[in-house]
This record gives C-alpha cells, structure tokens and sequence, in this order.
C-alpha cells in the first residue's frame, strides 16, 4: 500500500587539479575514502480516503526505514556506491483486503488483524561511476533490486555528465529502466467469489451473512465486472536530461526534463471500487447500513464490486528548474519548481523553498516550505460514483483533485576534520529532518528523517 515507497542514489564525484613536473602527473581521487552513510526515518500518515476500501475508510498508516550507504574509491577515477534498505510498515487501510478475519467485525474505519497489515519493503542499488582524467566527463551504471510481498522490481540504467566552461556548465543525460512483477492480492471477497465460482454459500460466504442495501438477508451479490488480472508485468522507462550553470559566485541554475512510459498493469488490485448504478451489499449489522458512510463507527463493511481499472499505458512529463543564491555567510537561498502532465488527464505544480541558516562552522538550520496541486485523473470518482459500464475507473484519492502544503525545519551538523570517531569511521556530518503534510482532502502526515555520515580513516 505504500503508495509511497524510497530508494536513496548517490553519485559521488568531485573536482579535480593537476600537478606536473618533467616527470609526473598528479591526479586527485574522485572521492578520497570511503563514505559510509546511515539513514533512518519514520512516517505516518491518516486521513479518511482509504482506497483499499473504495474511497472512505481510515488511511492509517506507519512505515520506520532504515538505509545504509557505502561510497568506495575503487582507484584515482572510480567510485562504486552501494545502497541497501529496509522498510516496515502498519497499515489500518490495507488490512482490509480481508476485514472478516478479525472476530471484533470488519469496518473500513477500523483495522483488521490479516497478514496485510504490515509488511517489508527490501532494496539494494549498485551504482559504478568513472570520471575522465580532467574530470569533465562523468559516466555512470546502476542496478536496483527491490521486492515487497505483492511485487518484484529489477532495475537498471546509465548516466552521462558533462562539464564546460572551467566546470561552471553541466549537462546530464541518464535513462533506467524498471521491470516489475505482481504477485496480485485481490479483495478477500472478489477472491472467494471467483475460487468458489459465484457461489455464495461456499468458502468466505459460507461464515458471512450478506445483507442487500434495505437491509434484508440475500445471495444475489454478483461482481460481474470483477476478473483476475493476466498480465502482471509493469515496465517503467524513463530519460532524464539536465542543464547546469554556475551564473556568478553568489547563484546557479538548474533545468530539468523527465520523460517516463509505463507500460502494463498500472493499477492496484487491492483498491476496491463501488459503482453508483449496481445495488450494494454488506455484511455485518444491517440497522447500521443507513449510516454506512457518515458514521466510522458502524460494523458493517461492503463488498467490493470490483478492483480499480486503469490504462495499460501512461506517459508522464515533469519540466522544473531550481536556483540557488547564496545571500551571504550566513543565509542562501534554494528554491525549485516544477509543472507535471501526463496522458491519464492530471497537471500539477510543486514549488518549493528552503534557506539554510548557518548559525555556525558546525551547525545548519534548514526550514523549508512546499506547496502542491493537481487536477484529478480522468478515471477518478469517489466512492460509489464511478459507472459500471466505463472502462476504467478508481477510487484512490491520489489520482483526485487536491492541493497540500508541507512545512519542514532541519538541523546538520558538519565536521570536515571528522574529529569524533567510532572504531575507524570519523564522523563527518549529522542531519535531522522534520516535515509535516497536509492535504485539503483530510489526508496529513509527519515525517522524521535522521542521518549519520562517516568517512574511513
């Protein structure tokens, strides 16, 4: 359910001079020693547009993540970074992918006891890097793994950056590719419905007693929309191109063009959708079902008349630029934007400022605000407004109309003579991340980010 998930890349390179006498040339090593990075950070979110379950429902989530990362000169030129993660997550919205297996009664407010409550997230990325004698050339390859308990992803691609101008100009090109996997968990009840062939006095149904939108004891409860998905692939391309340049000592600019094709099953099949033209059904106490949907406290849960639907196919465009001043020993100012469009009908724009204060040689305040707003995707309804007979259609409020503001404050800590030690790693730097969400829909999260660079004596 983690529509959010995190993979940390690093491209370590730096800048380069030469020595010669009559005999010798003397190159800097791209990166002087070995960098050993350890990340941790923790997220929660709620709100009250669970997908899972077609729209409503708690959208209580927690997720802890722990990353480490290891940047190793491999020789004058070479840098090979490794980054390997884990992450755990509680989740009251995809519990519900089986409601019934809890003996307190299934409700999308409430969070139900099944395996999909919690689950890990596992990556590990491999990234080899090679910079040109005169370090004007960088080029990178990069291979990814990742694997939670209803997908695989196998990733990889390449880089190439190139410096002008005594290295105050930069162009990049990088391209990766993903190939993804499903494992498919449906609804517990569209997939009792299938194994038992529609009938309702068998498996799951055998133990529920399903009751009609008035209130009455029925059988009649048919998904007909509902099959199992056949391709379970997912394949993401994408081709990143960027431009850099150094405009004076105080500021630079950046532009950015991403071009991303997915291509496969690009919806969840854990998201419910509830059509607003089929009669609905539910189990539980049938005095409650007038109150289904302005009351979270309700023991009743409704059964799904099918997952989320979406196209094969998406193409996605963010442009952006960044500008960065540097106001004086004190203060410097990082700005960024960017405009989203894709093929499914949604636009967006984030805009974004951060102003570190250093308040000494040692320590850093970043506060930083965010802003962001989208358009709703062309299949998007709320619950129990999709139709029927469209082809595609969701509930997940990701894919909805909403604007959201983020707040955030850090604090970093830097050393560059990496005075303190533990065994042979000196301590380079610490950083301390808070962020706070908010979205105009109900939906709010906090985030809080904590790391830990070292170097190799």
């Amino acid at each position: 359910m983690k529509n959010n998930i995190i993979i940390i890349m690093f491209l370590c390179f730096g800048s380069a001079w030469s020595q010669q006498d009559s005999t010798l040339v003397y190159k800097k090593r791209v990166l002087e020693t070995t960098e050993v990075d350890f990340l941790s950070s923790y997220y929660s979110q709620d709100g009250n547009n669970a997908s899972v379950t077609g729209g409503i429902g708690t959208e209580e989530l927690t997720d802890a993540t722990a990353t480490i990362v290891v940047s190793m000169p491999l020789n004058e030129d070479d840098v090979l970074t490794i980054d390997a993660g884990i992450s755990a997550y509680t989740s009251a919205s995809s519990s519900n992918t089986d409601p019934f297996d809890d003996s307190d009664g299934a409700t999308p407010w409430s969070t139900s006891s099944g395996a999909s409550a919690s689950d890990v997230w596992a990556n590990i990325n491999a990234d080899y890097s090679h910079s040109s004698d005169d370090r004007n050339t960088i080029w990178n390859a990069d291979l990814s793994l990742a694997s939670e308990y209803d997908y695989f992803s196998l990733g990889f691609g390449g880089g190439l950056t190139k410096l002008f101008n005594e290295k105050n100009t930069t162009i990049g090109v990088s391209a990766k590719v993903y190939l993804d996997t499903w494992n498919p968990v449906y609804p517990i009840e569209l997939r009792s419905f299938e194994d038992n062939n529609g009938n309702l006095t068998q498996g799951l149904f055998s133990n529920l007693n399903i009751i009609d939108q008035n209130g009455n004891t029925s059988l009649a409860y048919n998904p007909v929309n509902y099959k199992s998905i056949q391709d379970k692939g997912r394949n993401t391309y994408s081709l990143s191109l960027s431009f850099s340049q150094i405009l004076s000592k105080n500021a630079q600019f950046s532009v950015f063009l991403d071009l991303v094709n997915q291509q496969g099953w690009l919806a969840n099949p854990l998201q419910r959708v509830y059509f607003s033209d089929v009669d609905n059904y539910y189990v539980g106490n049938a005095a409650s079902i007038p109150n289904y949907t302005s009351s979270g406290n309700t023991d009743v849960f409704q059964l799904a008349d099918d997952i989320e639907r979406l196209p094969d196919s998406r193409i996605k465009i963010p442009v952006g630029f960044r500008f960065n001043y540097y106001l004086n020993e004190v203060f410097t100012v990082r700005t960024y934007y960017r405009y989203y469009f894709d093929d499914w009908g949604i636009k967006s724009n984030t805009a974004s400022i951060e102003v570190p204060i250093k308040i000494s040689q040692k320590f850093t305040l970043y506060p930083s605000f965010r802003y962001y707003d989208q358009t709703e995707a062309d299949y998007f309804a709320p619950y129990e407004q999709n139709l029927s007979t469209e082809q595609f259609y969701t509930s997940d409020y990701d894919l909805s109309k909403f604007s959201a503001n983020q707040y955030g404050f850090g604090i970093s800590y830097t050393d560059i003579f990496s005075s303190a030690h533990i065994w042979e790693l000196g301590l380079k730097s610490i950083d301390f991340k808070y962020n706070n969400y908010q979205r105009n829909t109900g939906l709010s999260a906090n985030y809080f980010g904590l790391g830990f660079k070292f170097v190799m004596d």
